[in-house]
């Protein structure tokens, strides 16, 4: 996909798979252009999660598109679902686990972006071209 993209299909970008679920960044530098921030979409599989980390020169929102989790920023720990939105500051530890039977949704936004690089770059990441998602 060339830059400067306005509308962006998912089957237009790669999908990472990790061993939590997967990922397709719909806006990223090399996607569209944007150099403010990057955001896609992220599946985490049930029982399934991030393990602590930060993000140290980027602030990041996850807003719920569906299913239920549990999201822990700093020392607060909530239960979050579709609707729900979390700022995270740049620096900041924190977690999401997907607690329930169904897939866990939401869309990552980083300010600025960078981050996505660091995951798509992740030894145990496996990027699959853009098109529809393989069945694996």
């Amino acid at each position: 996909m060339t830059t400067n993209e306005r509308f962006v299909d998912p089957e237009d970008v790669e999908t990472i798979q990790l061993d939590w679920g997967r990922i397709k960044w719909m806006n990223t530098p090399s996607v569209t252009g944007s150099s403010g921030f990057s955001a896609g979409v992220v599946v985490l599989e049930p029982g399934k999660g991030h393990e602590t980390h930060t993000h140290p020169d980027s602030e990041e929102i996850l807003y719920f598109l569906s299913g239920e989790g549990k999201q822990t920023i700093a020392d607060e720990e909530r239960t979050v679902g579709a609707g729900e939105m979390v700022y995270i500051p740049s620096g900041v530890e924190h977690s999401t686990i997907n607690t329930s039977w169904e897939p866990l949704r939401f869309l990552a936004a980083y300010c600025p972006p960078g981050p996505e690089a660091v995951i798509r770059d992740d030894d145990e990441a496996t990027v699959f071209p853009p098109g529809a998602f393989p069945d694996v």
